[in-house]
């Protein structure tokens, strides 16, 4: 192609209760994600300060290149990324944009990649298939950041070797929001969507046109934004795929929802606090699987 080479207790207290979509931001033990992170001298320092992006100063690592800058239309976005072993040029992989929640949007140096062990971005570098994976950290939860992980996504697409018929979005709490609004306004970058714990601000109708599988995921009993909210996404989705002429066979395999009860959580060892507990979500493989198995 023509484009540029690019046991559940203590583990569980650090994902579920620090990576919430809401409240104030908590400092995350990065040991996780040590083993992935790429060789090249500016861009493993976690500490230290941001490098800026661009293609044509990276060699194309696989691993996790850390805090890097794109200075976009809309400001300045903090992203790192992550390329599978044996990146190849010549291959097209899948791409993901995994947004987080509040805790680890972006609120200066002090939070520089926090995002970098959350479950949300390294679960998808697990799976079988190789792929590239993208994790923002926003200013905002809104236009902006819609806009912004627009730009990013598009930036990815033009400068490594992304499959453009696999291209995905995940987002946590506020990245939910974030990305619902990503996902709607440029329908036709995504194949499938993953909403976790958060509410919808996007459109529905566009993404049902463009036949985006959606998947919503909320604690039934979420403390934050209360299940209804995943209900009615599910709702207007539902109705918006109706008047496209789908089928509601056809609509099932395009849109699911789960509610899983306090019952379910307490069986995987989360107790409360189920709106931060919903990262759990990104260790249901089956639930991965659904998203990454969408094309364009």
């Amino acid at each position: 192609m023509g484009k540029k080479a690019a046991a559940f207790g203590l583990i569980f207290c650090l994902i579920f209760f620090f990576p919430c979509g809401c409240k104030n931001r908590s400092d995350i033990d990065l040991s996780a994600a040590d083993s992935l992170i790429g060789t090249r001298d500016e861009n493993i320092d976690l500490f230290g300060t941001e490098t800026k992006s661009g293609a044509e100063n990276s060699d194309f690592r696989s691993g996790i290149t850390a805090k890097r800058i794109l200075e976009g239309e809309t400001g300045a976005i903090h992203y790192s990324y992550y390329l599978p072993e044996g990146y190849d040029g010549e291959k097209e992989y899948p791409l993901v944009m995994a947004i987080p929640g509040y805790d680890m949007m972006w609120f200066g140096n002090s939070s520089s990649g926090s995002n970098l062990n959350w479950r949300g971005f390294l679960c998808w570098t697990e799976l079988p298939e190789a792929m590239i994976v993208v994790s923002a950290q926003f200013t905002d939860w809104g236009e902006t950041s819609a806009r912004q992980a627009i730009e990013l996504t598009e930036y990815f697409i033009d400068n490594f070797s992304v499959d453009e018929n696999r291209v995905y979005a995940s987002g946590y709490s506020a990245g939910g929001e974030t990305m619902s609004r990503a996902v709607s306004l440029r329908p036709d970058l995504y194949a499938a969507y993953l909403h976790g714990a958060s509410q919808w601000d996007g459109d529905f109708s566009s993404v049902a046109e463009n036949n985006v599988a959606v998947y919503i995921f909320m604690a039934e009993d979420d403390e934050y934004y209360g299940s209804q909210k995943a209900i009615d996404a599910y709702d207007g989705l539902f109705e918006a795929y109706l008047n496209t002429g789908k089928s509601e066979e056809e609509i099932e395999a395009l849109l699911r929802i789960w509610l899983p009860d306090d019952l379910w959580f307490g069986e995987h060892g989360v107790f409360g606090n189920y709106h931060g507990g919903a990262n759990i979500a990104y260790e249901e493989s089956s639930l991965l699987e659904w998203i990454v198995s969408h094309e364009k």
